[in-house]
């Protein structure tokens, strides 16, 4: 292949590790007294705009899709290139990759990985596994249209827009006293793609329109209006080119004439044109590329042709605006937002520009639209946008990332529609795979791995370092079961079961008992793309491996419950899960990434494989497991920020999932660079790659609302720079449609639509206080029950949408305690200060002169310590609450502790004019001591544990002041460290606030 295949990208310059890939060379400079179109504004900001038009660079080009038909609209002046793609047009045709030779050599392959002879094993794999072909087809351009202006001096106003709210791109300009407009959608109704020219003067339009194509193709002329391209695809890996396309358009002129001859169009003196493209394909399925490709194209021009423009483009619109309009998100404005889209993206770094935030949430889903519909392929590695016969690796599905990460955001974003793609991929890999799965393995069920295609390759490709990775067809099926989270849909869950039950079934037949430590692992596999030791990737049961399973095996067992079948296969499931290897912290404190507590040999490396667990699953949370939460930081932490577009993307929704919405906004402004958006905000690797994309927008979404723990969490990561806000049309499993305002960082109201009757639990900080719940369809209150300090449930009624709203009073300190750090000597177990049940002892606290309700003078602060009984909650565990704090001072005064080593975090003072100072609040540990870094404000002599036993170790409280503005304070928000004390885990106890003069 002449451009980039997966194993050459990674070689070189290893694939966005820790800076070792250099920014892409293309900048943007401000433009003074910038101001953005018109139809920019009537979009609300929803839309890309530019100055100058694309020129030769594709990265320039503006998209547009139907799902099945795409274009690169290049808006230039005097050639107008539209480059086009059908998403069957993939090189080669039907074949089966499965290697005979696979089941042979497997035990002994095994025998290998248990030895740790890695290397061995792996050129065994690539021998007896690899697929045949070794690689996998590519997706491929149709080619493109060309229209040709009579070159007339230089173009003035010009604008370039591609209008998110209507899903068209717009070219406008002035040349020689006429203005000129040229429009351009894909539609879904009608599947063509529309062109519309106009100028404001008559007889002002003259071109000519040619298709040409890199395929091996024919140009002609079928009518006196129309040109055609009949071509067929691209050989590929010793596969020959099968699928056969046809390619139409046509011209209809007001004013003027038109004629066609010899694959010319010719269009001469007309005031507006409508140009009509359709494109048919031969592709059926992944055995089948026999279709009328001829009628198909024929047909869909046809029907177009007898519809007006005005029609055609009505249509258009509101089958987009149904799907796009459900979800709206408002961050905020600034003066950055009024200059062309690429200086945005050049300058965000140095600027304030929230709305480019809500910018790129709304692009993730308008690509998802354009590329994926019902009926369609699912957006593959560049979406359905490619302009090369050899795309960096083929522009194809990988698994181990990309095809998942494509459609993280369909549910939350309120695409559900767009995400049927994927399961009828899934259906057909069951077929596929289960091929592969006999006479690779000699198992029952199905299998892919790291890659597919339109043929529904499921072998091993790119080499065993790569490829032998056995989990891809498990992960896809999981993503049934989290769609049926959100819609509920018992006949959407037993159309897809069976899928579900075969990838779970393989694994039940090849799971082996790892001979050590007696687990059931997948062998062979890997942790996706790293090594473990040099040149070595391929291991036994690796944690992503395990992670997945966990998942498949849950969801197959539910599943069958709900559908009320196979009683024993899910008895089955639920004890070979059981079998599977724990998450294990090793000694770094990370997660393990693998069985063993080995180092990776790319500290720096894109894929962080083993945090699957906490995103996009649920096994690793915040209050669930407590000390994997903090062990998923600490992997994050040794990764770095650094990596690919679509690695940062990732690391958005994992930050989001540590609910550091600061932390996650970083990797926003990290992605939001010209070495990681092109200037027309497609994601790159680099090159191009649309994950990054939809993995921002599936990020964006969890910074504003999390359903994954059985709860909706409300703002559980908004950062700073959204202070202020609303979003509508958000969804959360169990089937609900949430909308959120928040002013300040607190939400003050929230609106929930249940599509089901039941009891929804609701967490965030709107709940820790007083509020309201109203059912706005008769007006009555609804009641909710108190879980923890900020969780809530209500029981609610399908259909109905309920307002809740909060109290503007923020609650105290001594509100948010919830935590008994102080026992009596004779009673010991009522006190928790590590999550082991050690405490402070009230006798050795009143030694030290601290007594319930005293008063304790540090540094000109008068702080007063909680007046609790022994036992009773004294401290706040700071987990990102907002308290009340009021006065004017210069010091803002902290009594407060840390458990398992120094703790920090960040905080923030929010004024009562609005503003905010964020502050930096760190406190030594409170065993032994004093230490280093803190002053000790309380020292006792001894400490409680369990059982009423005294250990004669210090404990010490500490004050810590943060230098205040001179005016008032209205509250503070504390650090976002832990949300309960537990063993091992990192936690900040504060016990008293004040403000100092």
């Amino acid at each position: 292949m002449s451009d980039l295949t997966r194993r050459q990208a990674l070689k070189i310059g290893a694939a966005g590790a820790g800076g070792a890939l250099l920014p892409l060379s293309w900048t943007a400079v401000a433009r003074a007294d910038a101001a953005a179109p018109p139809q920019v504004q009537a979009a609300g900001d929803l839309a890309l705009w530019y100055d100058e038009a694309a020129g030769s660079d594709w990265l320039r080009a503006l998209p547009i899709g139907n799902g099945r038909l795409g274009a690169m609209v290049f808006g230039n002046v005097d050639a107008e290139r539209l480059q086009l793609n059908e998403d069957t047009v993939w090189a080669g045709g039907p074949h089966d990759p499965s290697n005979p030779r696979g089941a042979g050599a497997l035990a002994e392959i095994r025998r290998l990985v248990f030895a740790g002879q890695w290397t061995q094993a792996q050129n065994l794999v690539n021998q007896n596994m690899l697929g045949n072909p070794g690689g996998q087809l590519a997706y491929q351009t149709v080619g493109n249209l060309r229209l040709t202006f009579p070159s007339s001096g230089g173009a003035s106003e010009y604008d370039r827009v591609l209008d998110l709210t209507t899903a068209t791109t717009s070219t406008t300009y002035l040349l020689n006293g006429v203005r000129h407009r040229r429009e351009v959608f894909a539609s879904a109704p009608d599947q063509i793609i529309a062109m519309r020219l106009t100028a404001d003067r008559t007889g002002a339009i003259t071109f000519t329109a040619t298709f040409d194509s890199p395929q091996r193709t024919t140009v002609s002329s079928p009518d006196g209006s129309t040109i055609a391209l009949d071509g067929v695809s691209g050989n590929q890996e010793g596969v020959t080119g099968a699928v056969r396309f046809l390619a139409l358009a046509n011209a209809a002129v007001s004013g003027g004439t038109v004629s066609s001859s010899g694959g010319t169009l010719r269009v001469t003196g007309a005031t507006s044109v409508t140009l009509l493209i359709s494109i048919g394909s031969s592709y059926v399925n992944f055995r089948n590329v026999g279709g009328d490709y001829q009628g198909i194209a024929r047909r869909h021009l046809s029907a177009a042709r007898a519809s007006s423009y005005d029609q055609l483009r009505a249509r258009h619109v509101t089958d987009y605006q149904a799907l796009f309009g459900r979800v709206s998100l408002d961050l905020g404005r600034t003066s950055a937002a009024d200059q062309p889209t690429d200086v945005r993206i050049a300058q965000h770094n140095s600027v304030t520009d929230p709305q480019f935030s809500a910018l790129l949430f709304q692009f993730g889903r308008y690509l998802l639209i354009s590329s994926s519909r019902p009926g369609t392929q699912p957006a593959n590695l560049q979406g359905i946008w490619n302009d090369s016969l050899t795309p960096a690796w083929d522009s194809k599905y990988t698994i181990n990332a990309n095809l998942p990460m494509n459609y993280w955001p369909a549910n939350t974003t309120n695409l559900a529609e767009c995400h049927a793609p994927v399961f009828d991929l899934v259906r057909d890999l069951a077929v596929a795979g289960a091929r592969t799965a006999q006479v690779q393995y000699g198992a029952g069920g199905w299998v892919t791995h790291h890659n597919t295609d339109a043929w529904r390759a499921t072998s091993v490709v790119d080499g065993a370092f790569w490829g032998m990775w056995q989990t891809g067809g498990a992960w896809l099926a999981t993503l049934i079961w989290d769609h049926y989270l959100f819609n509920g849909d018992v006949e959407f869950l037993r159309a897809n079961y069976p899928a579900m039950k075969g990838a779970a079934q393989f694994f039940l037949d090849t799971l082996v008992t790892e001979p050590t430590l007696g687990y059931l692992v997948t062998n062979p596999s890997n942790s996706p793309e790293i090594a473990h030791h040099q040149d070595a990737s391929v291991c036994a049961g690796p944690t992503m491996d395990n992670q997945i399973l966990r998942d498949l095996f849950d969801g197959c067992a539910r599943a069958s419950e709900i559908l009320n079948v196979d009683a024993t296969f899910r008895a089955q499931v639920r004890a070979t899960r059981d079998r599977l290897p724990p998450m294990k912290v090793g000694a770094r404190g990370n997660i393990q990434e693998w069985l063993y507590d080995w180092v990776e040999t790319e500290q720096y490396h894109r894929h962080i494989s083993h945090l699957y667990g906490l995103a996009p699953s649920n096994q690793i949370t915040r209050r669930g497991t407590p000390q994997l939460f903090q062990a998923a930081r600490r992997t994050l932490e040794l990764r770095g920020d650094d990596g690919t577009g679509w690695s940062l993307a990732w690391k958005i929704n994992f930050w989001a999932r540590m609910e550091e919405g600061n932390r996650a906004h970083d990797l926003i402004r990290y992605l939001a660079t010209p070495a990681r958006l092109a200037p027309n905000m497609f994601d790159l690797h680099p090159p191009f790659q649309i994950d990054g994309n939809f993995g921002a927008t599936a990020g964006i979404a969890e910074m504003l609302l999390q359903s994954h723990i059985g709860e909706l969490h409300i703002l559980p990561a908004l950062p700073s720079a959204w202070a202020n806000g609303r979003v509508s049309g958000l969804r959360a499993r169990g089937g609900h449609t949430v909308g959120i305002t928040w002013t300040n960082g607190q939400a003050g109201e929230v609106l929930l639509r249940p599509d089901r009757a039941g009891t929804v639990r609701l967490r965030g900080r709107l709940f820790a206080a007083n509020h309201t719940v109203v059912d706005t369809t008769d007006g009555t209150a609804v009641q909710t029950t108190r879980i923890e300090s900020d969780l809530v449930e209500l029981t609610g009624r399908a259909g109905r949408t309920y307002r809740i709203t909060g109290s503007p009073t923020v609650p105290t300190l001594e509100q948010s305690f919830s935590n008994a750090s102080t026992s009596n000597d004779t009673n010991t177990n009522v006190g928790n200060v590590d999550g082991n049940g050690a405490s402070f002892s009230a006798q050795a606290l009143a030694q030290a002169g601290v007594t319930p309700g005293a008063t304790l003078n540090r540094n000109g602060i008068a702080f007063r310590w909680p007046a609790v009984a022994p036992g009773g909650a004294d401290n706040a565990i700071a987990s990102g609450q907002s308290i009340s704090v009021t006065g004017t001072g210069r010091t803002l005064g902290f009594l407060l502790t840390g458990t398992y080593g120094a703790v920090s975090g960040t905080g923030a003072v929010v004024y009562a004019d609005g503003t905010r100072q964020t502050f930096t609040l760190s406190t030594p540990d409170w065993y032994g001591g004093p230490h280093a870094g803190g002053t000790a404000a309380v020292v006792t002599a001894y400490q409680n544990r369990p059982g009423n036993q005294r250990v004669t170790t210090p404990a010490c409280v500490y004050h810590v002041g943060v230098t205040l503005q001179n005016k008032p304070v209205a509250r503070v928000d504390l650090p976002n460290i832990s949300a309960r004390p537990a063993a091992g885990v990192p936690t900040m106890h504060i016990f008293a606030i004040a403000i100092g003069a």
